[in-house]
C-alpha cells in the first residue's frame, strides 16, 4: 500500500512538472532571447494580460528612469485606463509623449498632418512622428533614460505603426537608450499570406521584405527588425545598428486565440469585420474605388461610380465624417458590395479587386501609382492587368511566403 501511494505521488508531480513546461510563458523576452525566461506570474492565473497588463515584468525596469512613451488611444488596460495615466499613478517619471499616425487620441485622418503639442489631460508634451518628423531627432529624445512602446498592430505590413517601431528602433539605437516594447495580440495572428515586398519599392506603407499578412505580433516583428538587421544608421558610418530591446510579452496568449481588439486601432478600423478585411480591401487605396471611408462601414464595402449598377446591387454615397474629411467620391453615388455579414477570412483575398478591376469599363484609370506601394511589387498590377485567375496569383508568391516562414520562425515568442 505504502509502494502504491509513493508511485502515485511520483506520477502525479512528474505529470505537474510537464503541464508546467508546456504552458508556461515567459515574463520578459530581452534582444538575445529565444525563450521567453520563466515566468514569476502565480502558476494559478492563467489570465490572458497583454504586455501592458504584465505589470511586475515592466514597472522595476522603469523605476528611477526618466520615461518616454510611444503610444496612441490603443495604449489601454483591460479596466479602460490608458497607460499613460497608469505609469503617472505609479510614479512613474514621465517625460514625453510620441505620437505615431492618427495621433495620441487616434482621431486625425490617414495621411494628415500632425503637430506637436501638449496632452490636456496631463500636461505631457506630444511629439508627433508622422509626416516630415517620422524617426525622433535626438533633441527629442534627450533627458529620455528609457522608452516605451505600447502600440496596437493588425498584422499588415501597410498598416505603418511597424514602420514607425522601426524609426523608434533607430532612434534609439543610435542614441544608445534601451526600448521597451509591451507586447499585444495580433487581431490576424494566424495569417501569413501576400506577395513579399520588394526592395525597390520600399516607402513608409512597407519598409521590409515581408508579406502584406505577417501572422506576427508587434513584439515578435521588433525583434526580427533586430535579428536581420534592418536599422540603418543615419549617418554614413556604414556602423551596424542594433538596438538595446525588451519585449515584455503577453501572458496566456497564442497566435490562434481570438481577439477582439477594445478600441479603435485607427479611425477607419471600427470593428473586428474591418480589422479582418483591412489588408485584401486596403489594396482599392491604389485604385479609383472607394473602401467606404466617408461612411459608417469602412473597410467592409467596397464601391465606386464607374461600377455598373447592372452587375452590383449595393449602393452607397460618402460624406464627411470622422475619420474622413474629403472620402474618395464624396457626394458621388458608388455601386459595389457589402461585406459586412460575410464570414471572417483566413487568407488575403483578392476576388473583390479582381471582380471591380474585370467591371470597370476604362481599365486605364483604375489603378494609381499608390498601388505599387501598397503591393511592395510591380507584379501585382501586371498580373491583373495580363488577366491572370486568382489561383496563378497566389501561386507566384509561395516560395516567397515559405522563405519567410522559415525567417519568421527564429522569432516567436508564441506558438
Amino acid at each position: 500500500m505504502k509502494i502504491e501511494f509513493k508511485n502515485t505521488f511520483l506520477f502525479i508531480s512528474l505529470l505537474l512538472i510537464l503541464v508546467g513546461c508546456s504552458t508556461t510563458k515567459n515574463n520578459v523576452v530581452s534582444n538575445t532571447d529565444k525563450k521567453p525566461l520563466p515566468s514569476s506570474t502565480n502558476t494559478k492565473d492563467r489570465k490572458f494580460k497583454t504586455g501592458a497588463e504584465n505589470f511586475e515584468s515592466y514597472l522595476p525596469l522603469l523605476k528611477d528612469k526618466r520615461v518616454g512613451i510611444v503610444t496612441n488611444q490603443t495604449g489601454i488596460l483591460s479596466k479602460e485606463k490608458h497607460l499613460v495615466d497608469f505609469l503617472l499613478e505609479q510614479n512613474i517619471n514621465l517625460q514625453k509623449i510620441y505620437a505615431p499616425e492618427h495621433g495620441f487620441r487616434g482621431t486625425a485622418d490617414a495621411g494628415e498632418l500632425i503637430v506637436d503639442g501638449k496632452d490636456t489631460k496631463t500636461n505631457l508634451p506630444i511629439i508627433s512622428l508622422y509626416g516630415n518628423n517620422k524617426k525622433p531627432k535626438p533633441e527629442q529624445l534627450e533627458g529620455i533614460d528609457i522608452l516605451v512602446f505600447d502600440l496596437q498592430d493588425v498584422g499588415a505590413r501597410f498598416y505603418t505603426y511597424i514602420s514607425s517601431l522601426h524609426y523608434v528602433m533607430e532612434s534609439c539605437a543610435e542614441n544608445n537608450i534601451p526600448l521597451l516594447v509591451l507586447d499585444r495580440p495580433n487581431p490576424n495572428g494566424t495569417i501569413i499570406d501576400g506577395p513579399i515586398l520588394e526592395k525597390e519599392h520600399t516607402s513608409f506603407v512597407g519598409m521590409h521584405e515581408i508579406p502584406v499578412l505577417h501572422g506576427m505580433t508587434i513584439g515578435e516583428y521588433a525583434k526580427m527588425i533586430n535579428g536581420e538587421k534592418w536599422l540603418n544608421p543615419s549617418t554614413s558610418s556604414g556602423l551596424e545598428l542594433k538596438c538595446d530591446l525588451t519585449v515584455i510579452p503577453c501572458l496566456n496568449y497564442s497566435h490562434d486565440m481570438k481577439y477582439s481588439l477594445p478600441v479603435k486601432p485607427s479611425p477607419n478600423l471600427p470593428n473586428d469585420q474591418s480589422i479582418n478585411l483591412y489588408a485584401s480591401l486596403c489594396f482599392f487605396e491604389g485604385t479609383n474605388v472607394s473602401l467606404g471611408r466617408g461612411t459608417e462601414k469602412q473597410f467592409q464595402i467596397y464601391g465606386s461610380p464607374f461600377l455598373p449598377e447592372s452587375e452590383f446591387d449595393f449602393s452607397f454615397t460618402p460624406k464627411p465624417n470622422f475619420g474622413a474629411k474629403d472620402p474618395v467620391h464624396n457626394g458621388k453615388v458608388c455601386f459595389g458590395e457589402d461585406l459586412t455579414e460575410i464570414r471572417k477570412v483566413h487568407r488575403l483575398e483578392l476576388k473583390w479587386l479582381l471582380k471591380a478591376y474585370e467591371n470597370t469599363a476604362d481599365k486605364t484609370v483604375f489603378f494609381t501609382d499608390f498601388f505599387t506601394k501598397l503591393a511592395g511589387t510591380k507584379k501585382l498590377r501586371e498580373q491583373i492587368e495580363a488577366g491572370m485567375t486568382e489561383k496563378e496569383i497566389r501561386k507566384t508568391w509561395q516560395e516567397g511566403l515559405e522563405q519567410f516562414k522559415e525567417v519568421r520562425a527564429k522569432y516567436l515568442i508564441y506558438e
